[in-house]
């Protein structure tokens, strides 16, 4: 089985600006989010933990699994908003306005990473990591995790572009070997 998870909350997410490729850590907040979701996962030992390199999803990686390891791997890493970053989310240009408010149809702005991009590199690193046995945990953010969810359903016409993941929210997804299946979210408890 694969689980997908988002890092955990930073001091950037909680002012709402563009967090992109900040290299943050969690706030508290994100440390306990972290530490919810390790209890959700308890019973798993994961065989394998994958992290992107940004701090955030590090911490988030070892919360969850404080016995392995993370690879780092930079296809894990959040879509680079270039010149946007560290923007106010309830300010935003007319070009990342419409750019947000419908991704499938309106395409990155001029200096944004395309979102064919984040799929394309998300893509890859499903295709190496696949036939590894055993359960795979991947820490990571929220457009990249949306780049995962979208490789692995091709057929779904761009919907998880427009989803809401929050901090520290999981997917899984069978994962045969040959054929991964497709992601489901995990309810949190209480």
């Amino acid at each position: 089985m694969i689980y997908i998870i988002r890092h955990g909350k930073t001091e950037m997410n909680g002012r709402h600006v563009l967090q992109s490729r900040s290299n943050q850590p969690l706030n508290e907040e994100g440390v306990r989010q972290a530490e919810a979701a390790r209890d959700r996962l308890k019973g798993i030992h994961f065989s394998h933990v994958f992290s992107s390199p940004l701090k955030r999803a590090v911490q988030t990686a070892q919360i969850v699994a404080p016995y392995a390891e993370p690879q780092l791997d930079e296809r894990l890493i959040e879509m680079d908003c270039g010149p946007y970053e560290g923007i106010d989310l309830y300010a935003l240009p007319p070009e990342v306005t419409l750019f947000f408010s419908d991704f499938i149809h309106n395409p990155a702005p001029q200096g944004m990473e395309p979102l064919s991009s984040v799929v394309k590199r998300a893509g890859l690193f499903l295709e190496e990591i696949r036939s590894l046995p055993g359960d795979i945990l991947i820490s990571t953010h929220a457009i990249a995790m949306k780049g995962l969810l979208e490789y692995l359903t091709p057929d779904l016409g761009g919907s998880y572009w427009a989803k809401d993941i929050g901090n520290c929210t999981v997917y899984t997804a069978d994962n045969h070997g040959d054929r991964i299946g497709v992601p489901v979210r995990m309810e949190e408890e209480g």
